[in-house]
């Protein structure tokens, strides 16, 4: 369900070819949403920490965030592409903004209190694409972890 789902959001644009329009904040919020819909719900939880994300960490306006999650969240069930998110990513993202994408990822799935093999196994997937080892995937977990035990959320 996850990689239809980041699979969904940029089929519009595929179609018409516009797909060099779409900027980061699209990309990021496609493959956010996806890691929360891999489990085929997602939750307010899971949105809010999205939001959260993308503003704290990743420094987007809240009224762009607003706009662009209720455009995933409405394509989250259409099949879209890894390999074009990836692609994107790859190609604009250093190392250090994959490893913080990675764990917010992580941050996400972990917000509904369970990590299912098909969630675990996409973030392994993305890693890979995004030429971050093991080991730096392993560490972004379990901050990821670290961060949510802080906030006095149970796993």
């Amino acid at each position: 369900v996850l990689l239809q789902s980041l699979k969904n959001i940029f089929q519009k644009n595929q179609k018409t070819g516009e797909t060099d329009s779409i900027d980061d904040l699209t990309i990021l919020c496609g493959l956010m949403m996806e890691a929360a819909n891999t489990d085929g719900n997602v939750s307010q939880d899971e949105v809010n920490k999205i939001s959260f994300a993308l503003t704290e960490m990743f420094k987007e306006d809240p009224l762009e965030i607003k706009k662009v999650l209720a455009k995933t969240l409405k394509y989250k069930d259409e099949p879209k592409s890894l390999q074009f998110f990836t692609y994107k990513i790859n190609k604009s993202f250093d190392i250090e903004k994959k490893l913080l994408l990675i764990e917010t990822l992580w941050g996400i799935i972990l917000a509904d209190g369970e990590i299912h093999d098909f969630e675990s196994n996409l973030i392994r997937r993305l890693a890979g694409l995004f030429y971050i080892s093991d080991v730096s995937c392993g560490n972004a977990k379990r901050v990821a972890l670290e961060k949510i035990k802080n906030t006095g959320k149970k796993i």
